[in-house]
């Protein structure tokens, strides 16, 4: 096992090792289609290599014509399977720290909850790589209040790393009749604002958390991002008068998340490239938005 992830690994990372080549024969091809499409002629750097590339180019289809890339490999076998998630926590968690975790196995369909003893991250991924695992979610506290979410994509990545702010469980609201029946059926998704490159990014990274929903189902999980704070919300609704009058309630939890990296790689992997973070100097930025308008 140890030595097909090793070799399945070296292989990720000589694709990756392709895409300048790849991204690069790619705008070679891009200048001489437009060239002929508008009658124009041949860019004189491009002369010498026309006649191979216009022969490339007569040889592709939709799925070859765009060049791939390892966020494209990260995942391609998403949508082949469910994921299946293993939540887990930092060592010795508080009651407050738990009880969260307990709410979030309800959040996260085909979820399972593991108390995290004394295993080390490295034998956690191994585990789960060899039990076909797609993700683990890793929760973090300080002083009894969550405050870090971990969420690293197996077998290769990515791995995300976001504050949590603002936590509020299901245990803690006090109004019981005012919250909804907590519904373990695949929900829709709402991802609301993730406009940018790293929104995408980070939308992509958080969808694929959740399997796809049948179209009739009643429950529905929100991502909103506003100011690059995502706020997390659930839902259920009934109609109970026909389609005009829907009653929504939250079923919670509810928190607001604030990525501060992302990595190309599994959290045990501390020499990953890193892809994003925020440095101290972009809190200065008000104006400036990472994720979404």
């Amino acid at each position: 096992m140890l030595r097909r992830n090793i070799r399945l690994r070296r292989e990720y990372i000589y694709r990756k090792s392709l895409e300048g080549k790849e991204r690069l024969l790619y705008e070679k091809k891009r200048k001489i289609k437009e060239a002929l499409e508008e009658g124009k002629p041949i860019p004189t750097e491009l002369r010498n290599e026309e006649a191979a590339l216009r022969q490339e180019i007569d040889l592709e289809d939709e799925q070859t014509a765009v060049p791939r890339s390892h966020i494209d490999d990260e995942y391609a076998n998403a949508t082949e399977q469910d994921p299946k998630i293993l939540l887990t926590t930092s060592r010795n968690p508080s009651a407050p720290l738990t009880q969260f975790v307990k709410e979030l196995k309800f959040v996260f369909p085909n979820a399972q909850r593991m108390n995290r003893g004394g295993q080390v991250i490295s034998e956690i991924i191994e585990t789960c790589r060899a039990h076909d695992f797609t993700d683990v979610v890793l929760v973090h506290e300080h002083r009894g209040v969550p405050d870090g979410i971990i969420i690293s994509h197996l077998p290769f990545g990515p791995t995300a790393y976001f504050g949590l702010l603002n936590v509020v469980t299901r245990h803690d609201i006090k109004d019981k009749k005012a919250i909804g029946k907590m519904s373990e059926a695949y929900p829709h998704l709402i991802l609301n604002n993730f406009s940018t490159k790293l929104g995408e990014r980070t939308a992509n990274i958080l969808k694929h958390l959740f399997p796809v929903p049948k179209p009739d189902t009643k429950r529905i999980i929100t991502f909103a991002n506003q100011s690059d704070f995502i706020s997390f919300r659930h839902h259920v609704y009934e109609k109970h008068g026909g389609p005009k009058s829907i009653e929504l309630k939250e079923v919670g939890p509810r928190f607001e998340l604030r990525l501060y990296q992302i990595k190309l790689g599994t959290v045990d992997q501390s020499e990953a490239q890193i892809e994003w973070v925020i440095r101290p100097y972009m809190n200065t930025t008000n104006k400036r938005k990472f994720l979404g308008d």
